[in-house]
């Protein structure tokens, strides 16, 4: 079929690596993708100084050439234009940062850490990283901190999204190592998919769960999910479940399995400890009692458990939608029972299998990168593990008391116990929760480091000091992705400006902080020279550990390519197949090799609806975006599919409430409000919302969906709960309406348009940024506001997108408060702003991103509720952005009859979806729905 992969598609369980790992082409250098844990390989093509494109990897075993919409247009990120290029200081709060030297830089962060350091001891500093580091960036990171400066106060945004996975395989399999690899793919004979998207968020892994389910059609999918998403759509079996009823679904398919005989009562014996305790609580969650609480049906429990049951091989698959919730590890651990009581673990398709949310989630766990854990997977509670990291790094101890996870350490910023902050490629004034309290964090906190590789983040603003870091194309390390196999980064072109390395900036930090805090001997512990220095360190960290990786360098990852560890001395790569799952001879983790059963709380959310706030709000990611959008918010492109925040709600919802779809409404929770625009959805049950995860105060008029979320945390893996918010909606009334619409122009790309218009967005009672097109990128401003638009306000505005010069029509009618402007040049319409009247903004916009004809637009451009010319309406969302084929398009073509009902069909008609596949879910949507 013409949406498989291409002749890249994944070997035969015969022969795992059919594809020879080659030299990159000239002018190509081999990498990774920065964005998600499925970890695809890329190659970048470049001309030494700048990149200028990608292509998916045909050798790389996470993706044989295969891309997503976002990786496909890495190269289109790659440019200068909204880049941090020099350091910028400010020595006092309210001045503006100004430009330093490195030198300078440096010595103002080891100055400043040192004197908080002397006064208030090592736990007054932290350090709050990132997923998306490379392996060798976050090791510096985590032994500066606990070797160098003797506290444990380094955390990552990894918190927000795997910290409960870590904590479920340590509680029953003994260590944090995924025993599954994509290959189980394509022997599985049932996939579970719970509380995970991977259609949107991990698109490539799921090509091939398609792809094997059309080689093996009697593969069944059950998908564990709120909403109807993609991956939903396309399940077998969908359990709709209420939001923090995951731990009740589990049980009482483990209660099925018992009752039915479809547990492996000899195996349990023979490699297990503790099933007894669990047999007994699950006695009494039968379906019925499941069901009631849940909210789907007792026979559909009942068939999820026997196809489960029932099934030579089942595997299963999570991610956030477990783990960011106040029971995250039990219900990770609920759901790893089922493959344990079956026996289903260690073997081909089978196992629990967590999905990695960021490229390199994993090697940050690899190296200790969190509060609470050590290199190599040691545990910080453990008196002999801790001398053993101590004698690697040659210190004479490392700290024993856990040091503050995310949540916590914003709210000892806020306290004033945490008076020098360290964050490094993240964005904490976007993506955590308690948006409120943590900017209370930032701006109490005495002084601020931010090393980002791009300007003008949410957090940008908080920051005393700034470091340009390196990012995609111009790094060199490793990354680990979902099924721990390790692949090189490699630089193709020189960082701009200034920008360093960030393992580079952390060692320069270290030796120079360490005669200010009375350690001079303990410099040379920095004294690195280049990433493959960092990693060897690493490499012997491993030894004798689970993860030993003893037999992998830099050289063998070049010759051989991505290898999965556990890779120990004397390995071979032939012998691929042994490491691709691990427990394969039932022996684990544990101190007596036996997997461990855990009774799970069946606690709910931390949050319940009820009259004051009776929707039940959740959040995820879209397909286009990636986190806080610093990257993927610069392609024009990115935003075909979704080009705005909406919060989504069934139609019974909106018809209850008297509200129509696209309409503005106030959203509220216990925590704080927002104005957002209402979008009607039927992937969602009545009585629930849903939001998109992206969009913050760069491009909307507040911090985003993050501000509606409480701190509550999970005791165990201090995830804090991202899955659940209770709110209310309510109409709000902002009737001046504005449209603000500028294609690129020379010398300044619509992404730093978008940066000029940001600061504006605060003015407003609503206000949104979004971009548009492809070859000819727009940006594009909506306003709603309870006042009429000041004058003086438009006239900046006007000046500040050129509206004010030659080439401008106008219109103006001061009565009724209506204002336009069309920006004409080489009778193309290049921008607009339509004041007062916004019918034609729909249509217009697009005129503009399309730089369409404007001699035939003029008399529809200023005329009054002008409707478009014949043939001029919009084309609507993008559903294939690949080849540019949008929502209209598939619904014409369909609509044209016999011919294109037909999947292939129109596949052949439009070539949607024949790139990347993102698309086919929703296009198979359209044709069942006979759009």
């Amino acid at each position: 079929m013409s949406h498989t992969l291409p002749e890249t598609a994944p070997p035969s369980p015969a022969g795992r690596r059919s594809i020879p790992v080659r030299a990159a082409a000239p002018g190509e250098t081999r990498s990774t993708c920065p964005y998600c844990g499925v970890g695809c390989g890329v190659l970048i093509e470049h001309d030494g100084a700048r990149i200028t494109g990608v292509r998916g990897d045909p050798a790389h075993p996470a993706n044989f050439g295969r891309l997503c919409t976002k990786g496909a247009t890495l190269h289109l990120t790659a440019g200068h234009d909204t880049r941090l290029l020099h350091p910028e200081y400010r020595a006092r709060r309210g001045q503006a940062r100004a430009r330093i030297g490195w030198e300078a830089a440096i010595d103002v962060a080891a100055r400043r850490f040192a004197e908080v350091i002397a006064e208030h001891g090592p736990d007054a500093v932290a350090f709050y990283i990132s997923g998306q580091l490379l392996t060798e960036d976050y090791y510096v990171f985590n032994k500066a901190m606990k070797g160098l400066i003797g506290s444990n106060n380094v955390d990552t945004n990894s918190r927000l999204c795997m910290s409960s996975a870590v904590a479920a395989y340590k509680a029953t399999l003994g260590a944090d190592a995924p025993p599954c690899c994509y290959e189980d793919f394509d022997h599985a004979d049932t996939i579970l998919i719970a509380g995970a998207n991977p259609a949107w968020a991990h698109p490539v892994a799921f090509r091939r769960i398609e792809q094997a389910r059309a080689r093996r059609p009697g593969m069944k999918i059950v998908v564990v999910d709120p909403r109807r998403t993609d991956t939903a759509a396309m399940a077998d079996l969908h359990l709709a479940i209420l939001p923090g009823t995951d731990v009740w679904l589990f049980d009482a398919m483990l209660h099925v399995l018992l009752d039915e005989g479809l547990a492996d009562e000899a195996w349990i014996a023979a490699h297990t400890e503790g099933f007894e305790a669990l047999r007994a609580h699950v006695r009494g969650v039968s379906p019925a009692v499941a069901a009631a609480v849940c909210g789907v049906a007792a026979e559909d429990i009942v068939t999820a458990a026997r196809w489960w049951g029932e099934a030579p091989a089942a595997l299963s698959l999570w991610c956030q939608g477990l783990n960011q919730s106040t029971h995250g590890t039990h219900n990770g651990a609920a759901l790893i029972a089922l493959s344990l009581a079956t026996g289903k673990i260690g073997r081909p398709g089978c196992g629990p299998f967590s999905l990695t949310g960021q490229p390199n989630a994993m090697g940050g766990r690899e190296v200790g990168g969190l509060a609470n854990l050590l290199p190599a997977h040691r545990d910080l509670a453990n008196p002999a593990h801790r001398e053993e990291v101590a004698r690697l790094w040659g210190v004479d101890s490392v700290p024993a008391a856990p040091g503050l996870t995310a949540v916590e350490l914003f709210r000892a910023a806020r306290e004033g116990r945490v008076k020098a902050l360290w964050i490094a490629c993240t964005n904490p004034a976007q993506s955590m929760p308690e948006q409120a309290l943590v900017h209370e964090a930032l701006a109490a906190c005495e002084f601020v480091v931010l090393q980002e590789a791009f300007a003008g983040t949410e957090t940008a603003a908080f920051a005393d000091l700034v470091l340009p870091a390196a990012t995609w194309g111009e790094k060199e390390g490793t990354v680990t992705n979902s099924e721990r196999r390790i692949s090189r980064v490699h630089a193709a072109v020189p960082a701009p400006g200034e920008a360093r390395a960030d393992w580079r900036i952390v060692c320069d930090f270290a030796r120079a902080l360490a005669p200010r805090i009375g350690k001079p001997q303990a410099a040379a512990m920095f004294a690195y020279d280049s990433a493959e220095a960092v990693f060897a360190e690493h490499v012997a960290s491993t030894a004798g550990r689970d993860l030993d990786i003893t037999g992998l360098d830099y050289c063998v990852l070049e010759r051989e390519g991505p290898q999965q560890w556990p890779f120990a001395a004397g390995a071979r790569v032939e012998e691929a197949g042994a490491r691709a799952r691990l427990y394969a001879d039932a022996r684990f983790a544990t101190p007596n090799g036996r997997a461990r059963f855990v009774v799970p709380s069946r606690t709910l959310t931390a949050e319940a609806t009820g009259v004051r706030y009776p929707l039940a709000l959740t959040s995820g990611r879209l397909r286009d975006q990636w986190h806080g959008m610093s990257r993927s918010g610069k392609v024009a492109r990115l935003y075909g599919h979704a080009d705005e925040a909406r919060i989504e709600l069934h139609p019974r919802e909106l018809a209850r409430r008297g509200l129509a779809d696209g309409e503005l409404v106030r959203v509220s929770s216990r925590h704080g409000a927002l104005v957002l625009r209402v979008a009607a959805s039927d992937a969602l049950r009545p009585g629930m919302a849903f939001v998109g995860m992206h969009w913050g105060r760069r491009v909307l008029n507040s911090a985003g969906i993050n501000l509606l979320f409480g701190g509550a945390c999970d005791p165990l893996s201090k995830q804090p709960e991202l899955k659940h918010a209770a709110v209310r909606i309510e109409p709000v009334e902002l009737p001046n309406r504005m449209l603000l619409v500028r294609a690129e122009r020379c010398g300044r790309s619509a992404a730093e348009e978008a940066a000029l218009l940001s600061p504006w967005l605060e003015r407003f009672a609503y206000a949104s940024l979004a971009l548009a097109g492809r070859d000819t990128p727009a940006v594009v401003m909506r306003v709603a506001h309870e006042r009429p638009i000041p004058d003086a306000w438009l006239a900046e505005l006007d000046a500040l997108l050129g509206l004010d010069g030659d080439g401008v029509l106008s219109y103006a009618d001061p009565a009724r408060g209506i204002s336009k402007r069309a920006l004409i040049e080489d009778d193309r319409l290049v921008g607009l702003r339509l004041t007062g009247e916004t019918a034609a903004a729909g249509w217009l916009s697009e005129a503009v991103v399309e730089r369409r004809d404007a001699v035939a637009l003029r008399p529809w451009l200023l005329a009054p509720l002008a409707t478009p010319p014949a043939g001029g309406g919009g084309r609507g969302r993008v559903v294939c952005n690949c080849l540019n084929v949008s929502e209209s398009d598939i619904a014409a073509a369909i609509a044209e009859g016999a011919g294109v009902r037909d999947f292939d069909a129109l596949q052949a008609r439009l070539r949607c979806g024949t790139s990347c596949g993102s698309c086919v879910p929703e296009i198979r949507r359209m044709l069942a729905e006979g759009r």
